[in-house]
């Protein structure tokens, strides 16, 4: 089998041979697949919710959704440390499973308070957010498997280009999340279901599809290209090339990337994500029901109908060029890029607030801002994980970020639920825009980090803390 060669200077990216790229794509594509997938079985609440009506309130949607995101969001201070040590593949195999299973209980759930005599009786809010906690406590171990198999497999000059791909990935899974499902609903109900009835198929079909995918990843992932027959290579992180160590200590892992502050203030800017992605993403679909329902169509019917393709080529559109332009332009430093796509989201929010009343102009508005978020999102989360963490404590690295994430998704989903209902939309914008704020400042502050450097630029932290 042919080689891919050990580089001679970490800081330049390997010559990988034909075979070793080939291995390479069947090992990250159902991978990344199978991440969509568990975005599919966790946005799936949010194309529940409008099918429900009345049986899911936009408060219910937004305590559920929101003890979801929290659960998630804890649930990285065990899973990125156990990821570190058992494993991208084992991690990613407990993750598709446990979701699998998560949502087949939400679809049997679901249809058993359908069938009841009184289906408003029912605790659907309460069980539902058991369960849509249990199942976001296993979706947790996805970005952080992905990242830590992926680490080891690419170089840190070619990460820019990865985050292109894990955004496409993503945006992949909000497209089967919001287009799949809705017109998979859409297609029962054309059959004569009820949409209510229907609802059920939203948990049931990812469930299948995680099942599946857990079976195909069982025999072709591997952690290293060790595994597959391919030399270890040095990556240019900082960490070692050679994957024969014993597996740090728990706290030892945790200690060195708490105390990392690139990584502490890269979490911090994926709160700001965290509001402002899920604050657009979710939102906005509810408010163009409402206004389809008032009876109003142009751009809300259109953006409605197509949200989860919209988020898709903005996912693409973002991830692509955030990564492409932070290896070609920013010698792999992470925080221009993003820091740039975050001036673009505030000045974006910001115009939200004259045209909350244009289905085109905010539909408009609301793309440019998933461009910025989805783009973010990739480079943050999937690719500066891999640069700052090293190669024993990427999972660590991600799991504290994106926990963060989810507690900024927390935040908005309980903030935005009340204020929606209660206070009223035009408020919408107007919490959203402090965090692009917050995020580009704090971004400011590592604008010179970059991966490897053995001292720190002027505005970042000092070296990173490989184990």
């Amino acid at each position: 089998m042919s080689q891919a060669p050990v580089p001679a200077n970490a800081a330049a990216a390997p010559e990988h041979s034909a075979g070793y790229k080939t291995r390479r794509f069947f090992n990250w594509f159902p991978l990344g697949l199978t991440y969509a997938l568990l975005y599919m079985g966790r946005y799936n609440l949010t194309v529940s919710k409008t099918a429900l009506g009345d049986l899911m309130s936009k408060a219910d949607f937004g305590t559920i959704f929101g003890v979801g995101a929290w659960v998630y969001a804890i649930a990285f201070v065990i899973n990125g440390p156990l990821t570190d040590r058992m494993g991208g593949k084992k991690a990613m195999l407990v993750g598709a499973g446990g979701s699998a299973l998560a949502n087949l209980s939400m679809a049997l759930y679901l249809q058993s308070v359908l069938n009841s005599a009184d289906p408003k009786a029912a605790p659907l809010k309460l069980v539902f957010s058991l369960l849509y906690g249990v199942n976001m406590y296993f979706q947790s171990f996805g970005a952080v498997a992905i990242v830590k198999v992926n680490q080891a497999w690419f170089h840190v000059r070619e990460r820019g280009t990865f985050s292109g791909i894990f955004g496409i990935m993503i945006s992949t899974g909000l497209w089967l999340a919001f287009d799949v499902n809705t017109r998979l609903l859409n297609h029962l109900k054309a059959g004569g279901a009820a949409g209510p009835d229907a609802t059920r198929w939203v948990f049931l079909a990812p469930a299948i599809l995680l099942g599946s995918f857990f079976v195909l990843e069982l025999l072709l992932l591997r952690d290293r290209p060790s595994q597959a027959g391919f030399p270890d290579f040095d990556t240019g992180d900082g960490s070692a090339a050679s994957g024969d160590e014993a597996p740090p200590a728990f706290f030892d892992v945790l200690k060195k990337v708490l105390a990392h502050p690139v990584i502490l203030t890269i979490a911090f800017v994926e709160f700001c994500t965290g509001v402002i992605r899920n604050g657009v993403m979710h939102w906005y679909p509810i408010l163009a029901k409402e206004k389809m329902a008032a009876g109003l169509g142009g751009g809300w019917k259109y953006m409605s109908d197509n949200w989860g393709l919209i988020l898709m080529v903005a996912g693409v559109i973002g991830g692509m060029c955030a990564g492409m332009v932070s290896d070609k332009v920013f010698q792999s430093r992470r925080a221009p890029a993003a820091g740039f796509l975050y001036l673009a989201s505030l000045c974006a929010t910001l115009l939200m607030v004259p045209f909350l009343e244009s289905g085109w102009a905010l539909g408009a508005l609301v793309f440019v801002m998933s461009i910025c978020v989805i783009g973010t999102h990739g480079l943050l989360s999937g690719t500066a994980t891999m640069d700052f963490g090293g190669r024993k404590a990427a999972g660590t690295a991600v799991g504290i970020i994106d926990g963060f994430v989810y507690l900024g998704t927390g935040v908005q989903s309980l903030a935005l639920g009340y204020i929606t209902t209660e206070v009223g939309w035009r408020w919408w914008p107007v919490f959203l825009a402090p965090f692009s704020l917050v995020g580009f400042v704090l971004l400011r502050r590592i604008w010179d980090a970059k991966p490897g450097q053995k001292h720190a630029p002027a505005k970042a932290a000092p070296e990173p803390a490989a184990a």
